[in-house]
C-alpha cells in the first residue's frame, strides 16, 4: 500500500521553499500533500515532489475556512504520518484533527504538545541550515545530509516562464546578462539602503532587473530612476513567473528574504546581504555558487531574528556601512567565477 505523508507549512514563502528539501525525501517513499498559505500553493502547484497542494488561508481565521482545510485533506485518503513544519498549535491541532496517527514536529515548537514524535537536535552541533532542519524531520535528528539533500528546488511551469518571457520582452530586453537586485524584505533593518549606487557600478555587467512584491514598488523606482536603464519588475510578475526570471539571471544580489531562498531554488548565483541576522541563524544561502557580505566587526550584530522595523540604536550600521563598492566587488568576482 503506497504511503500518504502530509506536509503543514505555513510560514513565510522563504520557509516553504526551505521545505521542499523534505519533500522531496518523502516522495521517495510515497505521495506527498502538503497544506501551505495560498502564496505559498502557488509555489508548489506542479512540483514534482507533490501530488496535492491545498491552500489554507490563516488570516480568514474562522472555523469554516479550517473545515474546509480539513476537509479537502481528509478526502485524500488515509496518513502515514504528518510533518509539522511550522510548529504552531494550530498546525498541530489541524494534523491531529486529520486522523494522522504519526505526528512529527520539533520538540522546541509552541505545537509540540499535539506530536506523537518530537525531534531533539543535537545541541552541540555546527549551526545548521534551516532546510536541513526541515529534512531531518524525516531523516533523523543525527542524519548526515549532503549539500545536494538540502538544496531547495522550485519547477517553474511553462504558464510561469511565458509570463516571464512576455514581460521581458515588452520592456525591452535585448538578451543581456540579466543581474536580479532583490532590495525589499518585510523587516525594515533587512533592507540595505544603497541598491540605487549598486545598480550604476554594475551596468558595464548586465542588465540590472528589480524584483520584489507590490509592497516593494517604491523601493524599484529609486532604483530605475537612478538611471542606466534598469528594469523593474516590482509588483508585476507572480511568484512562479519571479522564480522562473531568476532562473535566467546570471546573478542576484539580495537581502536576507524570500528572493534569497528562491534564487537557491533555481541555483542563481547569489550575493546575499546580512545585518541586523546572521547566516548562522539558517538562513543563508544554497545556490552552489553563492557570497555572503556583512559587517562582522559590529558588536550589535545580531540584534534580533528576523530583524527588527527599525535599528535599536537608531545608526543601523550593519547595511549602512557595508558600501556600494564591495558589493559590486563581489558580484564582479562572483560573475567571473561563473562564466
Amino acid at each position: 500500500m503506497t504511503q500518504r505523508f502530509l506536509v503543514v507549512q505555513t510560514a513565510f514563502i522563504g520557509d516553504v521553499i526551505l521545505t521542499t528539501p523534505l519533500l522531496t525525501r518523502l516522495a521517495q517513499r510515497g505521495v506527498v500533500d502538503v497544506v501551505t498559505t495560498p502564496v505559498g500553493a502557488t509555489l508548489l502547484d506542479g512540483h514534482p515532489a507533490v501530488r496535492h497542494v491545498v491552500a489554507y488561508d490563516k488570516r480568514q481565521g474562522g472555523m469554516n475556512e479550517q473545515w474546509r482545510v480539513l476537509r479537502a485533506v481528509r478526502a485524500g485518503g488515509d496518513i502515514s504520518a504528518a510533518y509539522l513544519a511550522q510548529g504552531s498549535s494550530r498546525s498541530g491541532l489541524l494534523a491531529w484533527a486529520t486522523g494522522a496517527d504519526t505526528r512529527i514536529g520539533f520538540s522546541t515548537s509552541a505545537g509540540q504538545w499535539t506530536y506523537t514524535k518530537r525531534l531533539s537536535l543535537p545541541a552541540d552541533t555546527a549551526p545548521m541550515h534551516h532546510a536541513e532542519r526541515l529534512w531531518r524531520l524525516d531523516a533523523g535528528g543525527d542524519a548526515v545530509a549532503a549539500s545536494d539533500d538540502i538544496r531547495p528546488r522550485l519547477y517553474p511551469p511553462q504558464s510561469a516562464i511565458d509570463e516571464a518571457n512576455a514581460w521581458l520582452a515588452r520592456a525591452g530586453w535585448r538578451g543581456e546578462p540579466l543581474i536580479a537586485l532583490a532590495p525589499g524584505s518585510v523587516w525594515g533593518t533587512k533592507r540595505w539602503p544603497h541598491y540605487a549606487q549598486l545598480s550604476q557600478l554594475i551596468a558595464h555587467l548586465g542588465r540590472a532587473v528589480v524584483i520584489g512584491a507590490h509592497e516593494d514598488r517604491d523601493l524599484g523606482r529609486e532604483i530605475t530612476t537612478a538611471g542606466g536603464g534598469v528594469l523593474d519588475m516590482t509588483g508585476k510578475l507572480s511568484l512562479a513567473a519571479s522564480a522562473a526570471l531568476l532562473s535566467r539571471c546570471a546573478a542576484i544580489v539580495t537581502n536576507d528574504s524570500a528572493p534569497l531562498h528562491m534564487a537557491s531554488a533555481v541555483n542563481t548565483p547569489t550575493v546575499a546581504i546580512f545585518g541586523p541576522t546572521w547566516p548562522a541563524f539558517g538562513y543563508g544561502p544554497l545556490a552552489e555558487r553563492a557570497v555572503v557580505l556583512e559587517e562582522s566587526g559590529l558588536a550589535c550584530r545580531p540584534c534580533h531574528t528576523h530583524g527588527p522595523m527599525v535599528c535599536p540604536l537608531v545608526h543601523h550600521r550593519c547595511m549602512r556601512d557595508l558600501s556600494a563598492e564591495r558589493v559590486a566587488s563581489s558580484l564582479t568576482v562572483l560573475l567571473g567565477a561563473t562564466s
